[in-house]
């Protein structure tokens, strides 16, 4: 491959574009890798088209490896499909949802369980077709309310989805063991730093769930792992350990206080601890009550939910929202409040919420025999010793608590640390949640049928490439790695007349040796205009024709370390070809 700049369609850009937050974006912007076509929709121009094959390329050739077969399935999906997993309502408003001249409804695929299933079940119907693991390299389509970094988090992207059908669960964890390991083998290639983390299945379904997290300061992720074993979990997915029931006898009385203007927590317990009460308290001693309201798909009334938690956390949203899923969740208004009266504004206790009925969860450390300060359910007051099991029963627990550094690790090893990352891959075992909706069987040795179980295992295609520069660039460009950059070299004419000669036959030379070149041969730009655009485009490796020609020399330059030398220019073709081969 031989890409001439004088006549390659790019333009570089010496300004970050205006709406860039992360590197990644302004970086591929400024290089002329996409271009931005309306929110969270980007084209994908020549080199950028390069880089994504490439690193769809390296997906491709691991799947293969495992046996994965791929297929092209339509992104323009009919709506009964989705209304057969309740699909079409649980992921409201992020399905992009159109209609046809003929008044049916369609939906943009957001990833296609359904459709594989479909495809499968009509296709195979016997356990002797099994196991089987398709795949395919395809646009998808999310409706993101705030699309935002570029190709991070768009509205259209470019994954790898594929799925796994086995005849027992046996077979099933076999296939995600596959697809682990390949994915492994796939993010090593592309030279990401990345943990692997146990996940939520979310609106997938299913039971185990992990996630693949490029490691970066600008990911949205935000995961811990402990600082005693290898355990790494996404937050939404952290187990909070649940302490011991202590002993309900011999506990004291609770009793109601008059605690004028206390209505949040740091005010409460300023208050506890000048009233005399014998103790000295902490906001963990208290009983935060949160109310929600939470909507399920398909319904229109919304349920009040209250959520208990120690005075010293807050709520998590992600992590509620990760609990409650697949419902929306939104605060109480002040209309909710007026329909509500028992709902009292900075003195709401679990009492008044149980009396009517308004379902009551907690955090797991609220275990039998714990005693709290919470509100009394009127104004200025709060009530003392309330102990859980005696004095109120909640109607279960819930994960909505933040989790912080130094929580205890769930393994019972060592305590949680955070850091931040990319979403880049993500598997699931299904099991026969699509199965059971489609009636999937297929006849066992014995001639019963026997239901199919499924994995779900997705890579995002056009997010790696991003990933792959939020942790590869400094401050004159991005810093591909060999596997998936534009081209294996950067040759630079920088002169007149015999120099952007010497560049041509070099890049030619290169090319017949299998070498992908990108050869800047434009007449009349400066030098350092082509070296400022040779850093920015980030190729590893760069030749540059200038004034030592006259002494028969050449530079050679590696972008990533910033190591130059001199190379004799008779040489540089055997030179740059062997370190291409070394990758």
């Amino acid at each position: 491959m031989l890409l001439r700049m004088s006549t390659l369609f790019l333009r570089t850009l010496r300004e970050d574009p205006a709406d860039a937050e992360v590197p990644s974006h302004k970086l591929l912007v400024r290089g002329g890798y996409v271009r931005r076509a309306a929110p969270g929709v980007y084209s994908w121009l020549p080199l950028g088209k390069i880089v994504l094959e490439n690193v769809a390329g390296v997906v491709r050739e691991e799947m293969n490896r495992i046996g994965g077969q791929e297929v092209l399935l339509p992104a323009l999906l009919p709506r009964e499909y989705y209304e057969a997993t309740n699909r079409w309502v649980e992921y409201g408003d992020n399905l992009f949802r159109l209609v046809d001249r003929k008044g049916a409804d369609y939906l943009l695929g957001p990833t296609h369980e359904e459709l594989f299933t479909l495809l499968v079940k009509g296709e195979y119907s016997s356990y002797k077709d099994f196991p089987v693991i398709l795949y395919q390299i395809q646009e998808k389509f999310r409706d993101e309310a705030r699309p935002r970094a570029g190709i991070l988090r768009g509205r259209e992207f470019h994954m790898k989805d594929s799925y796994s059908f086995d005849i027992d669960d046996e077979g099933l964890r076999r296939s995600y063991e596959l697809h682990r390991e390949a994915y492994i083998r796939i993010f090593d290639r592309l030279g990401l730093r990345y943990a692997i983390v146990s996940a939520t299945s979310g609106a997938m379904g299913g039971s185990a769930s992990e996630e693949f997290l490029a490691e970066t300061p600008t990911g949205e992720d935000t995961f811990v792992r402990s600082t005693g074993s290898d355990y790494a979990a996404n937050v939404e997915a952290v187990r909070t350990p649940v302490p011991a029931s202590l002993p309900i006898e011999g506990q004291p009385e609770a009793r109601v206080h008059h605690t004028p203007n206390t209505p949040t927590i740091e005010s409460l317990v300023d208050f506890l601890n000048g009233a005399g009460l014998g103790r000295t308290f902490t906001a963990a001693d208290t009983l935060k009550n949160v109310l929600v309201k939470i909507r399920r798909p398909g319904e229109t009334e919304w349920e009040i939910l209250g959520i208990g938690l120690p005075g010293d956390r807050e709520v998590d949203t992600k992590r509620l929202e990760a609990a409650v899923e697949p419902a929306e969740v939104a605060l109480l208004d002040e209309a909710d409040f007026a329909a509500n009266p028992f709902l009292v504004k900075g003195y709401i206790g679990p009492r008044a919420l149980l009396d009517n009925k308004v379902r009551y969860l907690v955090d797991p450390r609220v275990v039998p025999g714990t005693r709290w300060v919470t509100g009394a359910d009127r104004p200025d007051h709060h009530v003392v010793d309330l102990v859980c099991g005696r004095d109120f029963t909640p109607d279960g627990t819930i994960e909505a608590a933040e989790v912080r550094e130094g929580d205890p690790s769930p393994d019972g090893e060592g305590t949680l640390y955070a850091a931040r990352g990319i979403e880049i891959g993500h598997i699931f075992q299904l099991g026969r949640k699509y199965a059971d909706a489609f009636e999937v069987d297929a006849l066992g040795p014995d001639g019963k049928p026997k239901r199919i179980t499924m994995g779900s295992y997705g890579i995002g295609v056009s997010r790696v490439v991003a990933a792959i520069v939020e942790q590869s660039h400094d401050d004159k460009g991005i810093l591909w790695p060999r596997e998936v950059a534009p081209a294996d070299v950067h040759v630079v004419g920088t002169g007149k007349g015999e120099q952007i000669e010497v560049a041509l036959r070099l890049a030619g030379e290169l090319e017949a040796r299998g070498v992908r070149v990108i050869v800047d041969d434009r007449k009349g730009v400066s030098p350092g205009v082509k070296f400022t655009d040779a850093e920015l485009l980030g190729v590893p490796t760069a030749v540059i024709v200038g004034k030592g020609l006259a002494s028969g020399v050449v530079e050679l330059r590696d972008r990533a370390t910033g190591e130059r030398e001199e190379v004799p220019v008779d040489t540089v073709v055997d030179r740059v070809a062997a370190i291409v081969a070394e990758g």
